[in-house]
């Protein structure tokens, strides 16, 4: 007896008649009718007792009935397991993303991302460069977010969002009523530097040394979400990536435009090795969405500014 047989057998006895069980299955009653006599000669027993033109099942139709139930709930289950796969709402994804991506535009595109996906399960690490690209060619992480790339054999890549590094400035910093920061405004004046060998570091350095000013930090740190609680704090002034001053001490910090303009491009990443999963690929136009939403934020912030 096959899946259909079961089918039959069941809705015609949930409605006792072939003329309903035909109804709920868009069959033709006919249709209904020779299916039970061809599981009835298939079984060698009787499945229904016709009395007044209803169909009433045997004890041994009611037994198929209790076991087909696993059966049918299994199928269920199987049914939705596919449309969750086709609609991309569960499945599992890893993540890996520098700090000023990880605190900033990954959050919101995970938060709508799951929200419409309550049974998919994802998980998030924070790692510097080297540990994005190992973490994606190693296939630890099936997508990695990163601020500036060097080429790498075997990873694809994509921009997500280009910006400019800024200035951020501690409140009443003698700076701050002026509309755009020059590293030669910055000389002599208390300066929180990223990292030496750092690529945010290093191409900090380099626009100072475009400028032809000196670059004499007073602190150095590795990461500039680091540098903007310190700026806030009242350490000093810090030049850093456009995202980590709308993290936690946005709201103490002045931010300003940074000349020479630095570029800061974000990038999405994975490997080449594996075609990317629908689950991978709808994050991404997520991530794609946040993206836009944040370079108008970014504008309305500067026109307002």
């Amino acid at each position: 007896m096959n899946l259909r047989q079961l089918e039959i057998l069941r809705a015609v006895i949930r409605h006792r008649t072939t003329v309903a069980a035909a109804d709920e299955l868009a069959l033709s009653q006919p249709a209904v009718s020779n299916a039970l006599k061809t599981m009835e000669a298939q079984a060698g027993f009787a499945l229904f007792e016709r009395v007044n033109n209803r169909l009433f099942p045997t004890a041994e139709a009611m037994a198929l009935y209790k076991e087909s139930e696993a059966i049918f709930a299994l199928h269920a289950k199987l049914e939705s397991r596919v449309r969750d796969l086709r609609e991309n709402r569960s499945g599992h994804l890893s993540i890996v993303a520098t700090p000023p991506l990880a605190y900033s535009i990954i959050p919101s595109a995970l938060s709508g991302f799951l929200r419409r996906r309550p049974e998919t399960r994802v998980f998030f690490d924070v790692r510097r460069y080297e540990g994005i690209i190992e973490g994606v060619l190693s296939r630890v992480a099936e997508l990695g977010f990163a601020l500036g790339l060097t080429h790498h054999p075997g990873i694809a890549h994509e921009v997500v969002h280009t910006g400019e590094m800024v200035c951020v400035l501690p409140p009443q910093h003698p700076l701050s009523d002026q509309p755009m920061i020059s590293a030669s405004d910055l000389a002599g004046l208390p300066f929180i530097g990223l990292e030496r060998g750092t690529r945010l570091g290093e191409a900090v350095r380099d626009s100072f040394a475009r400028a032809g000013a000196p670059f004499q930090p007073t602190v150095e740190v590795r990461y500039c979400n680091t540098a903007c609680v310190l700026a806030a704090a009242g350490v000093g002034a810090a030049v850093v990536d456009p995202f980590s001053p709308r993290q936690n001490s946005g709201n103490s910090l002045v931010v300003r435009p940074f000349a020479p303009t630095t570029h800061a491009v974000a990038y999405m990443l994975w490997s080449e090795a594996e075609p990317l999963s629908r689950l991978a690929k709808a994050f991404l136009n997520e991530v794609r969405n946040e993206s836009r939403l944040l370079e108008s934020g970014m504008s309305v912030a500067a026109k307002r500014d």
